[in-house]
């Protein structure tokens, strides 16, 4: 049969040429593990490298920005509590995800956590400020703290606020690989350590000397120690300051993780067994109880309504606002707003068994993948710190060699440590890549890793299938040509629907349903075969080996001259042992927003492509009426990877849109693939992303927002390279002083993240519900305007 399926769920194998490197074995298992402590891409670097040294482990991908490691390991070797322990043995604290829960919780979230911590370093820093202040209103340093003073709140700060970048550079460097907190340790100890010594070799050494309050030549006094305690404070200061920003707007702001877990109400409404309902925790229910939503509610797991009707709208999975109407037998889903009405439901699946809990996981396994662009960043962050603390030296000497000032030469060799900064490069590309995937979700987009965002970022062809894809997926019988006039058409429609009752495509569909509308009893078959591309052929007692497919492949040969109908339609010939008994013609309408999808695409500048395995007349009426210049018919399943290939080596990116086993091949071939809604496991396992709304504008939607993403990490990894190509020079040619330097690095993060957070207000035209409407992407879920 033309673009023929299968059901995976029969007994009979199905070749797809197919070479899948995603199946996990038994021997190949996936973990995914929450991960605190991290300050910098060096960090997640060097948990890869710890992991990856374990003869057990196949594959780590860990996540500065989503702070997540995603492992795949041999469950037969290791155990998810022992990576873990390897995990904390590194100096971090890995959490794993609960069986039931939707996603993994820390004890204690340290983004929303009083930052008792921030708040002792600012008031520390406070008198350094008013006497800073002084200076800048022309009172000199009368209004700066007595030095025994500054040595105080420095020494309180250095040893004990600054305590956690001690602990991070500590392990860092154990773990062989130097982090940020490593550059600040070493600046800010260095500040401290000679401001020290300064100020206790100064004068006599009687207390009186020690006490005083006169300060350095370096601040505009003619006597005094020169000491910069303020220096070291301020850069702390800055820097934790930076971090706590930066820990906020990750987990808060740039993570649509925590927006999907809102959708689900803590508590819900649950019927007793006297038929009252009661109040209790979501975390009690269990499946087979009946809960009630009541209007303006949101559903609290995935179930069956059982008594009641209204509409609900499930933007949050599918993207599509327009609300369904669910009466009894109908599903729900966990995080749908019931807009009108009162529900009773059964409990089907709860927690990460609901099709939420799948998005969710979905989605955090995508944001903790790493892009092709991120190796760039991840090559120079492991050298980075080194180098830096190569060029301080370097900048130390020359400068106290040229100028002859010791204080000048350690002030600009803290500023070159200070102004580095590896973050923003180990930032630049999770970040995006976390906003990108969750605007992408948010509109109904799943895609799979991040390199499978990247690569439809990249593209330039689109091939798509006809039937499932363009067209609705629901074609009916228009016209039929008997060959065996001794057979009434209800007998060979019920020959043919009992062959295909073993198939899932549309056309099968097809005959199935027109059968069941005739009350035609299907016959029993057995010795079933589906031929890709051609049909499918069973043995039927008494009759013989019945086939069913397109005309070549039942034997049947049309007449030159048919009605127009056969033209512009699909066949479905059926033959006994050979022999043709005749031939079914089914029409299928094109969705609604098919052709404003196609314009959508082709003024994007893609090449589109139609290839069928349908005949070349029902393809050309198809392509004439979308506008599209190149279509292919009578296309094999490996015809169609064939071709994709072909396109491939002509130097084209190309994406494959399709539903069906039959386009499993050419969406594995292709360098970026969407599986339809509702489309076979096959294609869903073989895409890179899958469509979860029923509007093919969602593909125009997934490739608009994969190239913004692309645009926001190029932006990104530029900004952070040019800053450090930029301030390392300054600042050691002292141009930046060290506080300066550390309110630059600070900043330099957390502007990284603001780009990213761009990507949340990106907006583009999509159909949501068969009617064309301007949907914007905000921060919270799509909403038709």
């Amino acid at each position: 049969m033309n673009d023929s399926h299968t059901d995976n769920h029969h007994t009979y194998d199905v070749d797809t040429d197919i070479q899948s490197n995603t199946t996990l074995t038994p021997q190949r298992a996936h973990l995914q593990l929450a991960i605190e402590g991290m300050t910098c891409q060096a960090c997640a670097s060097r948990i890869e490298k710890v992991l990856n040294k374990k003869p057990s482990v196949n594959e780590v991908n860990v996540n500065f920005a989503g702070e997540t490691a995603n492992v795949d390991y041999d469950p037969t070797q290791t155990t998810p509590e022992q990576i873990k322990e390897w995990v904390n043995k590194t100096g971090f604290v890995a959490n794993l995800q609960a069986a039931d829960s939707l996603f993994s919780q820390t004890d204690e979230d340290t983004a929303t956590q009083y930052p008792w911590r921030l708040i002792g370093l600012w008031v520390c820093l406070l008198p350094f400020l008013v006497g800073m202040a002084g200076m800048l209103t022309g009172q000199g340093m009368a209004w700066m703290p007595a030095i025994w003073l500054q040595f105080v709140l420095a020494t309180i700060v250095q040893f004990g606020f600054a305590l956690p970048f001690y602990k991070s550079a500590w392990s860092s460097v154990k773990g062989g690989l130097a982090n940020m907190d490593v550059l600040v340790v070493i600046g800010t100890v260095t500040i401290w350590a000679y401001s020290t010594y300064l100020w206790l070799t100064h004068g006599d050494g009687s207390l009186n000397s020690l006490l005083q309050t006169s300060h350095a030549v370096g601040h505009g006094i003619d006597h005094g120690p020169a000491v910069y305690f303020e220096a070291g404070v301020m850069v702390i200061a800055f820097v934790r300051t930076g971090k706590y920003l930066e820990e906020r707007t990750k987990k808060h702001s740039l993570n649509s993780i925590d927006l999907l877990l809102s959708l689900t109400p803590d508590e819900v409404e649950r019927q007793q067994s006297n038929g009252e309902f009661h109040s209790v925790a979501l975390k009690d229910i269990q499946i087979g109880d009946i809960l009630r939503v009541k209007q303006g509610s949101r559903v609290a797991t995935d179930g069956t309504v059982i008594d009641g009707s209204g509409w609900c709208e499930e933007s949050h999975l599918t993207g599509e606002s327009a609300p369904l109407k669910k009466d009894v037998g109908d599903g729900l889903l966990a995080g749908a707003l019931l807009e009108n009405g009162s529900l009773l439901y059964r409990v089907s699946a709860k927690g990460s068994d609901t099709k939420l809990g799948d998005m969710v996981q979905a989605l955090s396994e995508a944001q903790g993948s790493k892009a092709n662009l991120a190796r760039l960043a991840d090559k120079v962050t492991a050298i980075f710190v080194p180098v830096v603390v190569a060029i301080a030296l370097v900048t130390f000497g020359l400068t106290w060699w040229l100028t002859g000032m010791m204080d000048t030469a350690l002030m600009h060799a803290v500023s070159v440590l200070v102004i580095a900064c590896p973050c923003a490069l180990g930032l630049a590309t999770p970040a995006a890549i976390m906003a990108g995937m969750g605007v992408a979700a948010r509109h109904g987009v799943w895609f799979k890793d991040a390199q499978s965002l990247e690569a439809a970022g990249n593209i330039d062809t689109v091939v798509l299938d006809k039937t499932g894809t363009l067209t609705m997926g629901k074609p009916t019988i228009v016209d039929q040509v008997m060959v065996d006039k001794s057979l009434a058409v209800d007998d060979v429609l019920q020959i043919a629907a009992s062959v295909e009752a073993h198939a899932s495509h549309p056309l099968a569909t097809a005959l199935i349903n027109a059968a069941a509308k005739r009350d035609l009893p299907l016959l029993p078959v057995t010795d079933i075969n589906v031929i890709k591309g051609a049909g499918i052929q069973a043995q039927i007692d008494g009759l013989g080996l019945v086939k069913v497919g397109t005309a070549e492949f039942a034997s049947l040969t049309l007449p030159k001259f048919m009605p127009k109908a056969w033209q512009i339609a699909s066949t479905v010939a059926v033959s006994i042992n050979d022999e043709p008994l005749g031939a079914f013609a089914l029409a299928d309408d094109l969705k609604a927003d098919t052709p404003q999808t196609i314009t959508a695409l082709q003024e994007s500048g893609l090449h589109v492509i139609l290839m069928s395995g349908d005949k070349q007349s029902v393809v050309n009426h198809v392509a004439g009426q979308l506008g599209i210049e190149q279509a292919y018919g009578k296309m094999s399943p490996r015809d169609k990877a064939s071709q994709i290939a072909r396109l491939q080596t002509a130097g084209h990116k190309v994406a494959m849109a399709g539903d069906g086993v039959n386009d499993a091949p050419a969406m594995a071939t292709a360098d970026a693939s969407f599986a339809m809604f509702e489309g076979t496991d096959v294609a869903q396992h073989s895409a890179s992303a899958r469509l979860m709304g029923e509007s093919l504008m969602h593909i125009d939607a997934a490739q608009k927002i994969a190239q913004a993403t692309l645009r926001n990490i190029k932006q990104n990894l530029f900004f952070a390279f040019i800053y450090n190509c930029l301030g390392i020079p300054l600042a050691a040619f002292g141009f930046l002083n060290p506080m300066i330097a550390a309110a630059a690095m600070a900043l330099s993060s957390i502007s990284v993240l603001m780009n990213a957070l761009r990507l949340t207000r990106f907006k583009t035209k999509v159909v949501l519900d068969n009617t064309v409407s301007a949907t914007h992407i905000k921060t919270n879920h799509p909403k038709t305007v």
